[in-house]
């Protein structure tokens, strides 16, 4: 089982469609994002209600309304995501087993229970490393990252595609 769910992969994936060249952002609906990246529409509206509620994305009004960045890219952290999306929940819970031993009858000695457990103490910093280095990663270094893979024109199709889609909800 993954500690960070398909959600944010789902999220983050289709929040770099929001990010501008300039790092500001572009709006879209959730139906043409969901439909861009492949991803279930039921699923994805509700991973963007909560982008909206932890103002990640701010929803845009009208027939051609969608979603936008609430912020600049470079403002958004990658753990600002997970965040909103999984909420703050911990890699590791501790069960305290080092009590349970067979040999302390019932009866552990507080040798074996004082202090932090050291196996809970050690996923405790992993936790801090993995949330520091989610923190460090914006959509802007992501953004960015892509970009650089893609063709210069896979842009400029992403902003015509969603563009014609946004139009044909206007002529309706």
């Amino acid at each position: 089982m993954s500690h960070i769910s398909s959600g944010v992969e789902y999220g983050i994936h289709c929040l770099l469609f929001l990010v501008g060249e300039d790092g500001g952002s572009r709006d879209a609906s959730v139906r043409d994002l969901a439909e861009l990246q492949g991803v279930p529409l039921d699923f994805l509206a509700k991973i963007f209600t909560k982008l909206s509620k932890a103002g990640l994305v701010a929803a845009t009004e009208g027939v051609k309304g969608g979603f936008t960045l609430a912020r600049a890219a470079g403002d958004i952290s990658v753990l600002d995501v997970v965040t909103a999306i999984d909420g703050d929940k911990a890699l590791f819970d501790c069960r305290e087993i080092r009590a349970r031993c067979a040999l302390f009858d019932d009866t552990p000695p507080n040798w074996a229970t004082s202090g932090t457990c050291a196996v809970h103490a050690v996923m405790q910093g992993a936790q801090r490393r993995m949330e520091e280095a989610l923190a460090q990663e914006t959509l802007q270094d992501l953004a960015q990252k892509v970009n650089r893979k893609s063709p210069a024109s896979f842009d400029t199709k992403v902003v015509n595609w969603l563009g014609e889609r946004a139009g044909k909800r206007t002529a309706k």
